[in-house]
């Protein structure tokens, strides 16, 4: 059971929930155009200077959108299988956490349709090599193992949260990106606030339950995990739609200046959720999670 300061606070984004139903097939009708939907400036390869025309970025555009997109619908029904397993083996099904999960899991579904239908629009064609072959079966292996366990289902979700958010933000908030793009993103974030807080108030409850293993997983695999999540998201298929040379591409972009910034500004905060639910002694910040967010061993940034 939540601790009895926890459970109103769900209560109460249960009740925001049910009060908030948006059906997006009606209320984020419209499609995308036939440009480019996010500006140079949002582009994962902008640190890179390389000599692109319009028609390649206007590719790279939709196809970095849409690759981001489809990982999201992946990542949904990893969130979703979780919280069913956690439901399943409840003791209590009256808990009032499996209230708001249900709820949770509504909204996922119709974000999923909602971004079904924005990967047909944009029309990809690249193939994700970590979604095939021995990365693909290593991939579902780790994601079967991860339902299983509670504190590293939630470090990821808030991970899964945490790292979209942040790039739909940024897009959202750009004059330059597609209107219907940007309609699809603000509709996301405003839900997926909720989430992130659900998310928030569960983590000091499961961490308090967690093994041993677990909370080593946490500490030390989730950093990697995490890291594999923002590399999915920017896959090497990206880039050879276009005529780049794909896995050195993607090397430079996940080394670039931004996309780094990226990292260090949308993991940040699943640190301090960490550390507040009591995952690290005061200057113990394991060397992954330090890396990962790009802070000392007490959680502090060292860009600061």
């Amino acid at each position: 059971m939540p601790t009895t300061d926890v459970a109103p606070r769900i209560e109460r984004l249960s009740a925001i929930s049910a009060r908030r139903v948006i059906d997006p097939d009606v209320d984020v009708a419209g499609a995308v155009g036939d440009g480019q939907v996010v500006p140079d400036e949002l582009l994962s390869t902008r640190d890179l200077d390389l000599p692109l025309d319009d028609a390649q970025r206007r590719r790279l555009a939709r196809e970095e959108t849409a690759a981001i997109t489809e990982e999201g619908i992946r990542f949904e029904a990893v969130l979703m299988a979780g919280f069913s397993l956690g439901i399943q083996r409840s003791p209590a099904v009256t808990d009032p956490w499996i209230t708001y999960a249900l709820h949770e899991m509504g909204e996922e579904t119709r974000h999923s349709r909602l971004f079904v239908r924005l990967v047909e629009q944009l029309e990809p064609t690249a193939r994700n090599p970590f979604n095939r072959g021995l990365l693909g079966a290593v991939k579902r292996r780790v994601l079967g193992s991860v339902i299983k366990r509670p504190a590293l289902l939630y470090t990821l979700v808030l991970a899964g949260e945490e790292i979209p958010d942040l790039i739909q933000k940024r897009q959202a908030e750009h004059p330059a990106t597609d209107p219907f793009l940007a309609a699809v993103n603000r509709y996301h974030r405003q839900e997926e606030a909720r989430h992130l807080a659900f998310a928030r108030i569960r983590l000091p409850d499961v961490w308090a339950g967690a093994s041993r293993y677990e909370r080593t997983q946490v500490r030390r695999l989730a950093p990697f995990i995490i890291q594999c999540q923002l590399e999915g998201l920017l896959h090497p298929g990206i880039y050879r739609t276009v005529g780049l040379p794909g896995w050195s591409t993607w090397r430079a972009v996940h080394r670039s200046e931004a996309v780094i910034g990226l990292r260090h500004e949308a993991t940040r905060p699943i640190l301090r959720e960490l550390q507040a639910a009591g995952a690290f002694r005061p200057g113990r910040v394991s060397r992954g999670w330090r890396r990962l967010c790009g802070v000392d061993r007490f959680g502090r940034a060292l860009d600061g």
